[in-house]
């Protein structure tokens, strides 16, 4: 356990990292989620009633009304605990899956659980609890992540993957030494399916092709093109060298959309979530026009989030309409229809 006298350390860590999304440049530089390179070719008869476009989808054997994520965010502090049921309302109105920040803090501090436990404000969507992975490096194990999806109670566990966050955050755990057996054991060992995610710098195919023999359920490839941890880390650092090292990796990782590609290359039968950068709900009809079968928004949605229950669903709305209405351009009726699709293309060859 941590001692009692870091618990307002990482709480403040948790909002700081709110905080610091929402009001400073923590986007990668030089680098983008790839999807301004596809576009569609339109159906100008799409031969399709509009209002009969099917988004509906399953995730962990649930039912969606939409194959769309709200991603792994927050979570740790009174502040961010607030958010994360905002996020959780509007995620079972409108039907969509969601992802809690790491559920660290709560496995070592106790009072701090109730700020990841939402499923009351969510009774019948997907939740997915959320660990570093290399904290099974750091004393944790098979009962920490069975505690971290009953403490959330939640329908998965995604270990997620951050060595270049640890590496520029002043409090980092770096040792991420023969993690994957580690993870095997975790994915044998609970009764929930146990993914990966990246954190923003992206999972190629060759390492999704490790993690799917290792028993890994579903891999959320969070590519590059949205927010940059390293920056993140930058902002919150003391340490000269850090802050300068940082701007060295603004343009790090690798985009979205050819994590999808690569991935679902190598691991065709995958679940497969596509997130890193996406803003609209065309961003999301190319993604799983690549491959995605769900597709993750996260810091496209703090800001509403923070600011009322009412915006956060709007903006939730709007990307629901963008996607039916890219579905409508092809003439996909179906999430099904739109993974089958031909009518994507890249404009840069």
């Amino acid at each position: 356990m941590t001692h009692p006298s870091q618990e307002g350390h990482i709480s403040d860590r948790k909002s700081a990292h709110v905080r610091l999304c929402l009001e400073e440049n923590v986007a990668g530089e030089g680098i983008t989620s790839g999807f301004e390179r596809y576009r569609f070719r339109h159906q100008a008869l799409p031969e399709l009633d509009f209002a009969r476009i099917d988004l509906t989808t399953s995730m962990f054997g649930i039912n969606l009304k939409a194959p769309l994520l709200i991603s792994s965010m927050t979570g740790g502090s009174e502040a961010t605990g607030e958010i994360n049921r905002r996020l959780a309302r509007v995620a079972q109105r409108r039907g969509w899956a969601m992802g809690l920040g790491s559920v660290r803090a709560a496995i070592e501090h106790d009072e701090l659980a109730a700020t990841f436990n939402v499923r009351s404000d969510a009774p019948d969507i997907p939740i997915i609890a959320n660990l570093g992975a290399v904290q099974l490096n750091y004393g944790f194990g098979v009962d920490e992540c069975r505690r971290a999806v009953e403490l959330a109670e939640a329908s998965a566990l995604v270990l997620h993957l951050n060595s270049l966050q640890e590496v520029f955050q002043p409090e980092g755990n770096v040792n991420f030494a023969s993690l994957l057996k580690r993870m095997e054991q975790v994915a044998t060992m609970l009764d929930v399916p146990v993914g990966v995610k990246e954190v923003g710098w992206g999972i190629d195919g060759e390492t999704a092709q490790r993690l799917a023999n290792a028993g890994m359920a579903f891999i959320d490839v969070a590519g590059a093109g949205g927010t940059s941890w390293s920056q993140v880390e930058k902002f919150r650092s003391h340490d000269p060298v850090r802050r300068a090292a940082a701007e060295a990796f603004a343009g790090w990782g690798y985009p979205t959309a050819d994590c999808i590609r690569d991935v679902r290359s190598h691991v065709p039968n995958m679940p497969l979530i596509g997130s890193g950068g996406l803003y609209t709900g065309v961003d999301a009809a190319k993604a799983i026009a690549l491959g995605a079968d769900l597709v993750g928004f996260g810091r496209s949605l703090l800001g509403a989030a923070v600011e009322s229950e009412d915006a956060l669903d709007q903006v939730l709305e709007r990307v629901e309409f963008e996607l039916s209405a890219a579905m409508f351009g092809v003439g996909a009726a179906s999430i099904e229809q739109l993974q089958q699709t031909q009518r994507l293309y890249r404009i840069d060859g």
